[in-house]
């Protein structure tokens, strides 16, 4: 039984690319119109589109859609030009941004762009540093900040966001950061463990059931002065929308070689006929708290109809 009280729940698409302004539009009104609340997109130097231009099209294509990244790697930006960046984007879009923030954990994007790969020690500082000075500049008036990776002089960050304060969603898989999101953000993404720096065998060995149980006990821990302002949020990579769940998961389960029991009880898989992914969603939600799911943008017609039986109750 979770510790979190209930929240309606809410339904994320996360994308990544189109092949045009007008397909990308498209998508974004698709996502609205099958009722999904946020568009999100990865902050990697892969084959992807930048997420601040095309979330900012994604807005001004719909009216209701909110936009956020899962997440910006801290380390890509300095937080004074992300802040102003989001800010804008809040202003522009209307008050809809959501910010997603981390520390940075894909290897091959450093070490592509050339950029030191910290230990996650000096990653996690830098970025609890960042969230600081990103909620100094959109606080009102001018701020200043002393750290070891950041000094900020009198700055008053402009323009401010429509939304006084845009949610901090923070996802993590270790101690440190979801004890540090559990004392700091709106919305907390549970993840695998990424030490390794690749999605490989360690990190799916941290999305099994007990895993997720031992994720969440953190957060309840570390959050218990706050829990009625959290919202629990999971991005879900195994989806499929079928009749014949059993081999839906003995297949992925082979592809990915582990076993049909860990993908089976997972809360990062989300497989079964309509009715068994609510039954699923809604034993999370009792279990771990989740309310707030993110999918693929592979799975955003086959899943509205669960989006329709369950946004917001």
């Amino acid at each position: 039984m979770s510790s979190f009280p209930h929240r309606g729940f809410r339904f994320g698409v996360q994308v990544s690319k189109e092949t045009s302004a007008r397909s990308w539009a498209e998508l974004a009104r698709r996502a609205e119109g099958a009722g999904y609340d946020v568009f999100t997109m990865p902050d990697h130097f892969t084959d992807q589109l930048a997420p601040i231009p095309a979330l900012m099209a994604a807005a001004d294509a719909t009216t209701k859609l909110r936009i956020g990244a899962l997440v910006f790697d801290n380390d890509y930006k300095h937080p004074v030009v992300l802040a102003k960046e989001l800010a804008t984007m809040d202003l522009l879009s209307d008050g809809r941004v959501e910010i997603g923030l981390g520390a940075g954990w894909m290897i091959s994007d450093y070490e592509e762009a050339g950029m030191p790969y910290d230990s996650p020690k000096v990653r996690i500082d830098r970025f609890i540093e960042g969230v600081a000075v990103i909620r100094g500049a959109m606080a009102d008036g001018p701020f200043s900040f002393s750290g070891d990776h950041y000094n900020i002089t009198n700055y008053n960050g402009q323009p401010k966001p429509v939304q006084k304060y845009p949610p901090l969603l923070i996802g993590g898989g270790g101690k440190r950061v979801l004890s540090y999101a559990a004392r700091e953000a709106d919305i907390i993404g549970i993840n695998g463990t990424m030490t390794a720096g690749v999605v490989g065998p360690e990190a799916l060995s941290t999305m099994t059931a007990e895993s997720v149980d031992e994720k969440v006990a953190i957060v309840a821990a570390a959050g218990a002065h706050r829990l009625n302002d959290i919202e629990m949020n999971i991005r879900t990579f195994f989806v499929k929308v079928t009749n014949d769940r059993d081999k839906t998961v003995e297949g992925i389960s082979s592809m990915f070689g582990v076993t049909k029991e860990m993908i089976d009880a997972s809360p990062f898989a989300l497989i079964g006929s309509v009715e068994s992914c609510i039954e699923q969603l809604l034993e999370r939600r009792e279990r771990w708290g989740f309310s707030y799911t993110i999918v693929g943008a592979e799975n955003i017609e086959e899943c509205a109809p669960i989006v329709a039986a369950l946004s917001g109750k």
